[in-house]
């Protein structure tokens, strides 16, 4: 089991690089966090809806994600609440308290789940969660030091010495455990150091003195590692652009407090033609080509701070001007005419106006929608040239997926800017999202979509970069960059952990 000093110092990373190692030597491996809080997340292939990070995990073990790689998955829609998902599947709001009240049944899923996985698997490499020292949390912990005993599992506990203290921290740890905890911790890693290595020395040296464990490795800072983020605290390194600007399509992604699922951006950020900026106010929208609206937890709530904020009315002045602007999920609802909440899904607010930029309105449902995805665009709006339209439609044809409580319906001029040919593996016949008039301003529910290369090189076209020739190979491939960057992840971390220590105490 991994566990950390605090949040962010790099659980979910090194878990993944162990999965890949491990994976390439045969053996059968699978992650696990038994909870997890994230505002990305994806759908598995049975329909259920996991953090982002561990179907990462699992890509990198070379496995299908499934629910039981995180059992409950808490995505916050207020400053005291969260959706609370079990094993794929939305079981209501809950606030702190509630939700704490809860834990007797949420572990008992995390108890299933890991069940299972021991069941199919020769190796679980186990998450926690924050720091397994909050003492305020310890007596309803499911996913730290509790988990750990479930599994009979030794730990190792990482520290981040980028921000500074990682000793203080990784000792001050120690001391808060109980003395049970501090018997399953096997060891410490450093992790995002830059320098001489070798000047870590007298540290570790007191730190073994102090608790009797060593560290079994020193991991490097990765600055340009480029895999998909858990949460909101990336997007402090990912607001400035990709690079400089000039001559490029520049993207303005809006930053909106409850952003998610902003791993949609991802893609973007390595095309040469392309820069990506995250903005939060009107001038930085400045020079913007193309206006991005991602997805929220609480879309009408974020829609009255876009409008508080300027942005709404700048980005309507951009869609007049000949600007194009994008939305995705909760940003797809947003770019319409009203949104309305009678059941109180999100908040307790009246209808919203929109945008105005698409005909549609959007009612928030009790059911959530959690699918897989094959779509493509309908008629010839992203590429209008080479080929017959039905040659067009399959060089197009994209995947993603659906995670939304919203039903939007066309209420006037306009057209659906796909179709769904295929729900969760069923096919299907059904139209998604709306495009304008003009073409200049989009909307659908599905995630993922500008992973599919060759859509988005269209796309890039259709904004005013390099010219899209049907036939030839994207300039960058998404999938293929995700796996060499698992590839130099896993290489990077066995290069500077004792790998063989860690492979004994895992019994090889």
């Amino acid at each position: 089991m991994i566990q950390g000093t605090g949040s962010h110092v790099g659980k979910s990373l090194l878990v993944t690089a162990l999965c890949r190692m491990l994976a390439d030597e045969g053996v059968r491996v699978a992650p696990f966090k038994a909870q997890n809080m994230a505002l990305n997340s994806c759908v598995t292939a049975e329909g259920g809806e996991i953090g982002r990070a561990q179907a990462l995990q699992a890509r990198a073990a070379r496995i299908e994600p499934s629910v039981d790689m995180n059992p409950i998955l808490l995505k916050p829609n207020s400053e005291t609440g969260s959706q609370v998902i079990v094993h794929g599947q939305v079981v209501g709001n809950m606030e702190v308290k509630e939700y704490h009240q809860y834990k007797s049944v949420a572990w008992q899923a995390v108890v299933e789940s890991y069940e299972r996985l021991a069941q199919a698997f020769e190796v679980i490499i186990i998450e926690g969660a924050g720091s397994p020292a909050e003492i305020n949390l310890k007596s309803v912990d499911i996913v730290n030091m509790r988990v750990a005993a479930l599994a009979d599992a030794p730990v190792l506990l990482v520290g981040d010495i980028d921000r500074g203290g990682v000793f203080a921290s990784l000792l001050g740890t120690m001391e808060w455990l109980e003395e049970s905890e501090r018997e399953r911790v096997a060891g410490f890693l450093i992790n995002k150091f830059r320098g001489e290595a070798s000047l870590l020395g007298p540290g570790i040296e007191a730190l073994r003195d102090r608790t009797g464990r060593g560290v079994w490795g020193v991991i490097p800072f990765i600055p340009d590692l480029r895999l998909e983020e858990e949460d909101g605290v990336a997007l402090e390194a990912a607001s400035a652009p990709n690079g400089g600007e000039e001559g490029k399509v520049v993207i303005g992604v809006v930053r909106f407090p409850r952003i998610s699922n902003f791993t949609d951006v991802d893609p973007w950020r390595d095309e040469p033609s392309v820069a990506v900026r995250f903005v939060s106010r009107p001038e930085e929208l400045e020079g913007v080509r193309v206006v991005f609206l991602p997805g929220t937890k609480n879309t009408i709530k974020d829609l009255q701070w876009f409008r508080r904020s300027g942005l709404a009315e700048r980005v309507q002045a951009i869609a007049r001007g000949g600007g194009y602007v994008v939305g995705i999920c909760g940003g797809f609802q947003m770019l319409g005419r009203s949104i309305a909440d009678p059941h109180h899904v999100e908040t307790s607010s009246e209808p919203a106006e929109g945008l105005g930029l698409l005909q549609v309105s959007t009612t928030l449902e009790a059911s959530k929608v959690l699918a897989q995805v094959q779509l493509e665009p309908d008629g010839d709006w992203v590429c209008s040239h080479h080929g017959s339209l039905g040659e067009r439609r399959h060089a197009l044809a994209c995947h993603g997926y659906e995670i939304h409580m919203g039903r939007s319906e066309r209420i006037g001029p306009g057209r659906p800017a796909f179709r769904i040919l295929a729900r969760n593996r069923q096919a299907v016949q059904e139209e998604d999202g709306c495009i304008n008039e003009d073409r200049r301003v989009w909307g659908s529910y599905v995630h993922g979509l500008f992973e599919n290369d060759q859509f988005r090189r269209c796309l890039i076209a259709r904004w005013g970069g390099p010219s899209c020739l049907e036939g030839t190979a994207p300039s960058v491939s998404f999938a293929a960059r995700r796996e060499r960057e698992l590839t130099r992840l896993a290489a990077i971390v066995k290069g500077h952990v004792d790998y063989r220590q860690i492979k004994r105490c895992l019994g090889f």
